[in-house]
């Protein structure tokens, strides 16, 4: 009987104490839905993390296996933090040891292949040092990079994260402006924003049902302390919302929300301030280092080529050019990308509608392979044919293999493709990257952007539309009602059309509002995929159920908020305006430009280097003198001029082509995660159109120049003649 007294008193105040403070949310987790949900994160982790990660998790399990290397304890404590970060299922030793046994690997096959020249040729004069020297420098690179690599990839996943957060507080304020449960709050923002904070807000509950922490409020602190040193204010947010739950009345827990609100958005605006104005010199840095010097420095390279006696080969610059160049170029734009501030987040239904869509995979290919085939056909025609060649009226051989022999014509070799026909053909391989990949992501997101676009006007007026739907809702009137007073009142604008589809699903259909909103098939938000839209909704349908003053007061509290976020993000978009302006059009006409000039200058250089070449030896075979003597006397100049040294203008068009669409899908990428974040389906829409145009009007600028300073070239070496 004791016992029954003691538990009626303690239901009794647990009832009282419910009224402003859920018990739960800060103490033991007992809710069975939330255990299913906490349940889900391993799979939601494999599904959502690469293929390319999970194939490196493996690697380094199996190498931790084979070697367990333990890293230096500076470098453990930054792994430690890393693997973390990322969700990675890897030790620090894991890491380490595929390092350092990758590194192993590349340098014993660097000198593997060393010694085989030496047992083939008996001797180092005749020994290639290229190859070995680069498998030994690469495993060298490899043993930091590789061990470097949880670090990159938590330093994308606080990228990717960060651009989250504002859409993440909000969603965890609209709810507990109706519903003060942190537990629920934050399961209900994790349900509406994308990988991966949403995999970070699952693993909170993950690491209490896994016995890790014992209460919600731990589970919370340990993983808000990693954000400490990143994102203050994201971390000062969430406290602010822990200690609403706390307050004695509800004013004052309301106000602690909006405050929470507040802090995270005035943070975003002053650190994207702070962004802005830093940006400018690194950006103004990585055009001169990554494009105009390299690009005018490549004019060097035919004379180079010449004046070492063939030491500088084609490979060797595509080497630094196509494979050197572009990382440093990316890693150090990255550096600049994990600087940035949080954004907005995109739509998971736009999202998940670019991923249903079919991949037209196959078709690029097969245009990128027949536009391989042509720009490859000089060095097919002559493998098959060496005899091959083809004469043209003012372009003169297309192919223009040369054949060089000793004056004592003791030894012959063949050297080319010097024609212009040659190398007008090669333009079409840096041509199939650039359309290939252009049209790849331009079909994938077709459509997709003008829905975006659409959608984005939607959010501009939605405040306004919301704001009367609340107080269609608090007078009384019925939530289907009132979605058709709203429709009417804004005819003709996104946001009438919106709530018109949704009152037209409900009356022809006869469907819930849950359907008409949401479904995948008729919903109206398949139209219209905003998270902003999609969660205002989904706290619409979350109080409605509470009662219609809740559902009121939810829409325009929403309403302020949508309001304010849309004011802070216009503010980011104009401080960053003038350094996006200024990327689109180094992308767009400043690169390729420079790039298509300097290949016509350099195929003039080479055709003057060839065209004296060939009349110096033709004049060393002419009479006056005996050959030995001719020999003796031109021996210096040919030795300037050496064909054999000359880097061909169809391998030269080739690499500086191949780095034109390199940087220019680098600097793409970097224009659109600095204008938007992270955005998927903005990222792919520009890399679909902007390489495309940059690709092609490289070639045409290219191809113009080419043309015009080989035919100067002719008439410099027939004036020399």
């Amino acid at each position: 009987m004791a016992e029954k007294e003691v538990e009626d008193i303690l239901r009794k105040y647990r009832s009282k104490l419910s009224e402003h403070i859920d018990i739960e949310s800060v103490g033991d987790v007992t809710s069975e839905d939330i255990k299913e949900f906490s349940q889900q994160y391993e799979k939601f982790r494999e599904e959502w993390l690469s293929k390319k990660t999970t194939t490196y998790e493996d690697l380094c399990n199996t190498a931790d296996s084979l070697l367990s290397l333990k890293p230096s304890v500076k470098d453990e404590i930054k792994l430690i933090e890393a693997i973390k970060a990322a969700h990675l299922n890897i030790t620090p030793s894991g890491a380490a040891s595929l390092s350092t046994l990758t590194a192993f690997l590349f340098v014993l096959f660097g000198l593997l292949i060393g010694g085989l020249q030496y047992a083939l040729y008996g001797s180092l004069e005749e020994i290639s040092f290229f190859w070995p020297l680069l498998f030994i420098i690469s495993g060298i690179i490899l043993l930091r990079l590789l061990l470097k690599y949880p670090i990159y990839l938590a330093a994308r996943w606080r990228l990717q994260a960060s651009n989250q957060m504002v859409l993440c507080i909000l969603y965890i304020v609209m709810y507990m402006r109706h519903t003060s449960n942190l537990e629920h709050a934050i399961k209900f923002s994790a349900q509406h924003i994308e990988p991966p904070l949403s995999l970070d807000l699952i693993r909170i509950f993950w690491n209490i049902e896994t016995g890790k922490f014992s209460t919600i409020k731990e589970s919370i602190e340990e993983y808000l302390e990693f954000w400490r040193n990143h994102n203050l204010d994201f971390v000062t947010s969430f406290h602010l919302i822990e200690s609403s739950l706390y307050e004695p009345t509800e004013s004052r827990r309301l106000d602690l929300l909006d405050k929470a609100l507040n802090v995270i958005l005035e943070g975003t605006y002053e650190k994207m301030l702070d962004f802005a104005q830093t940006l400018k010199n690194p950006i103004t840095m990585l055009h001169m280092l990554g494009v105009i010097l390299p690009i005018l420095g490549l004019v060097i390279f035919p004379l180079v080529g010449s004046f070492l006696g063939g030491l500088v080969k084609w490979y060797h610059i595509a080497l630094l050019y196509n494979l050197i160049l572009p990382v440093l170029v990316f890693a150090y734009g990255y550096s600049m990308l994990i600087k940035r501030p949080t954004g907005y987040g995109e739509s998971k239904v736009l999202s998940q509608q670019l991923e249903e869509r079919s991949d037209p995979f196959l078709l690029c290919f097969f245009i990128a392979l027949f536009f391989l085939f042509i720009g490859f056909l000089p060095i097919i025609m002559h493998a098959l044919d060496p005899a091959f060649e083809i004469e043209l009226p003012l372009i003169g051989p297309v192919l223009n293999y040369i054949s060089v022999t000793t004056i004592q014509g003791v030894e012959s070799a063949t050297y080319g493709p010097f024609g212009l026909g040659a190398l007008i053909l090669s333009f079409f391989i840096p041509l199939s990257i650039a359309y290939s990949f252009g049209l790849y992501y331009k079909l994938k997101t077709k459509g997709l952007i003008e829905q975006r676009e659409e959608t984005k006007r939607l959010e501009k007026e939605f405040s306004a539309s919301l704001f009367q739907l609340g107080n269609r809702i608090g007078d009384g009137i019925p939530v289907e009602i009132a979605f058709s007073d709203v429709s009417k009142t804004m005819h003709n604008t996104p946001t009438g059309e919106f709530f018109r589809d949704v009152d037209t699903n409900i009356r022809t259909l006869g469907v819930s509002i849950r359907e008409a909103i949401f479904d995948k098939d008729i919903g109206a938000i398949n139209k219209y995929p905003s998270p902003l839209i999609e969660s205002s909704m989904e706290v619409l349908l979350e109080s409605s159920q509470k009662s219609p003053e809740i559902a009121a007061r939810s829409m325009i509290s929403i309403s302020n908020y949508v309001e304010r976020i849309y004011r802070v993000n216009q503010r980011l978009k104009d401080l960053l305006a003038e350094i996006t302006s200024s990327m689109k059009s180094q992308i767009n006409f400043l690169t390729p430009a420079i790039a298509g000039i300097v290949v016509g200058i350099s195929s003039m250089v080479v055709n003057i280097i060839v065209q004296l070449n060939t009349n110096i030896q033709a004049l060393a075979m002419e009479g006056g003198e005996t050959q030995e003597m001719a020999a003796s006397s031109l021996s210096t100049i040919t030795s300037l001029f050496n064909v054999a040294g000359v880097i061909p203008g169809f391998f030269f068009q080739m690499v500086v082509g191949l780095y034109v669409v390199q940087i220019s899908y680098i600097l793409i990428i970097l224009y659109s995660t600095i204008e938007e974040g992270p955005d998927k389906i903005k990222k792919e829409h520009s890399i679909g159109s902007m390489l495309i145009r940059s690709g092609l009007l490289y070639i045409l600028i290219a191809g113009i120049t080419t043309v015009l300073f080989t035919l100067l070239a002719k008439n410099i070496s027939s004036g020399i003649a």
